[in-house]
């Protein structure tokens, strides 16, 4: 037992940091390989499915770029900031503690996740991740322009707790690299307790389907437990339709990864007043504002 309890040194986190992150896309790498091999025995490999999973990687640039530059100095910061002036405890670093605060990571994940869908800015940039119009690990990198900024708001009070911030990190990434695995076609149905407590392919593709009975479901990252509890949750029945329910029709990885965005401030620049851009900004993205005749009735 002591072994959970041994005091763990900053240089070996970001050893696992490097680590998890290195063998991660390695698997994931694998995965999206396999998957080309299986679809070109189906015969079903086209320029469509290549281009869009190019433009996957593309956006995983720019969205690199912008997190390293403009989000990532600030964000550690901030993490940092708080942890060293206004966390309650200074948690210990040891195998129990990275543990508690991956389980608390997963569920700030959940929420996050959920609010994304839910408020017209978050969607807005989740929504690259959501428009490709098919399924495959390469849909995993498709990043939308402020995907790094959205976990502060939601993990900031793991460093207030007083998690070391370079646990909180290594938990955000263990429960990113989980998500990762789970955007494929390959995996169809795990072991029922697997498929009961944990986050699946199956209940990822849910997910990411545009039917009606799928949408804004399974927002989990690890536990799918989380879903269950707040009534978010469905399994995987009918086939699944991929993408946003009006298609973007481009590989264009700019056009992609600024979609979101173009599309909620052009709604807001036409809306006709502040009420309705603000409605927009902040509502949910099916959000519409009321006609007068609606008003009136």
């Amino acid at each position: 037992m002591e072994f959970f309890y041994q005091i763990i040194p900053d240089e070996h986190i970001e050893y696992f940091h490097y680590f998890i992150d290195e063998w991660g896309f390695s698997i994931a790498f694998l995965i999206f390989i396999l998957e080309i091999i299986i679809l070109s025995f189906k015969k079903i490999v086209s320029k469509n499915v290549l281009g869009d999973a190019i433009a996957n990687f593309v956006t995983l640039g720019l969205f690199i770029a912008i997190n390293t530059f403009l989000i990532g100095v600030m964000y550690i910061s901030i993490f940092y900031w708080v942890y060293l002036n206004y966390s309650i405890f200074h948690i210990p670093t040891n195998f129990t503690s990275i543990l508690i605060c991956i389980f608390l990571a997963d569920s700030a994940y959940y929420w996050e996740h959920r609010f994304t869908h839910r408020v017209g800015f978050g969607w807005a940039t989740h929504a690259v991740h959501h428009s490709s119009p098919y399924f495959n690990i390469s849909v995993a990198y498709r990043f939308g322009p402020l995907d790094g900024l959205m976990p502060l708001i939601f993990h900031l009070p793991l460093a207030l707790i007083g998690f070391n911030p370079l646990v909180i990190f290594l938990s955000e990434m263990v429960v990113q690299v989980y998500q990762t695995l789970l955007h494929t076609e390959v995996v169809r149905k795990l072991p029922k307790p697997i498929e009961t407590i944990f986050n699946t392919p199956s209940h990822h593709r849910v997910h990411h389907g545009s039917n009606d009975e799928y949408i804004d479901k399974n927002y989990a990252g690890i536990l799918i437990l989380w879903d269950k509890l707040f009534g978010s949750f469905t399994e995987e029945n009918a086939k699944v339709n991929y993408g946003v329910r009006t298609p973007i029709e481009t590989i264009n990885p700019i056009k992609i990864f600024f979609f979101g965005y173009v599309k909620l401030l052009n709604k807001m620049f036409t809306s006709g007043s502040l009420k309705d851009s603000l409605g927009y900004f902040l509502m949910p993205p099916d959000w519409e504002p009321k006609t007068i005749s609606e008003s009136e009735k």
